[in-house]
């Protein structure tokens, strides 16, 4: 696909379209080895783009896609015990993306993945608040809630207030903005409301649905947009 010059080396993100102009007039850029002096001028796909000595490659086009992960699996890329990995129910074009967070090994639902390691560093810094929603299948005790509403301390690890909602008096829905690893099944267990079943249904904009089990949906770019505006 051609792209005018000017757009390609905005689009890796070394300057905007103007800085990108301004090197193209001081002779700083050049396309396959021959110097380029004008920004009306078009690279295609595999072209070589120098830009003041240094090779540069279009930014490519961020991917998210909704996973929804089985009971019994991994979210790792291998396992030294063997055991399934989300990898392994992915189709082969699918093989190279990195997740979003992880749920735990018995935990299904929603798992996010992407092309672009640096959007899953930063949707998953608790500074980022975004808010996790999972259905949580209890046994026990529900009078102590209000202790997981208001933030509790585990083993001397504070855990943020959590947004519980019960449904009945054995499923609960549960939001979370922290996303520490396992979370919910501790602070739960704490309160003396153990975990047996623990089913993720959206992450921040981004929701489970329909989706069946181990199957994979892309999400929509305008979706997309709205997560990179918020950081």
């Amino acid at each position: 696909m051609k792209t005018r010059i000017a757009k390609f080396i905005a689009d890796s993100g070394i300057a905007s379209r103007r800085v990108a102009e301004s090197l193209i007039a001081r002779g700083l850029v050049s396309v396959n080895g021959e110097k380029i002096d004008t920004p009306v001028f078009f690279v295609n796909d595999g072209d070589i783009v120098i830009v003041d000595g240094k090779k540069i490659s279009a930014k490519k086009e961020i991917k998210v896609y909704a996973f929804h992960k089985p009971a019994n699996t991994m979210t790792t890329r291998t396992d030294p015990m063997g055991r399934k990995t989300i990898y392994d129910y992915l189709p082969q074009q699918y093989k190279n993306l990195k997740y979003i967070g992880r749920l735990d090994y018995k935990t299904t639902g929603l798992l996010l993945m992407t092309n672009d390691g640096e959007l899953a560093r930063k949707m998953t810094l608790p500074s980022s608040h975004i808010p996790r929603t999972y259905i949580a299948t209890v046994y026990g005790d529900l009078s102590k809630l209000d202790s997981a509403r208001r933030g509790i301390t585990v083993k001397g690890i504070r855990y943020a207030p959590m947004k519980i909602d019960v449904i009945d008096n054995k499923t609960l829905r549960v939001e979370i903005t922290e996303g520490k690893k396992n979370e919910v099944r501790i602070v739960l267990g704490a309160i003396g409301a153990p975990v047996k079943k623990l089913h993720r249904i959206s992450f921040g904009k981004i929701e489970l649905g329909n989706l069946p089990p181990t199957k994979i949906r892309e999400i929509n770019q305008k979706t997309i947009d709205l997560i990179l505006k918020s950081f």
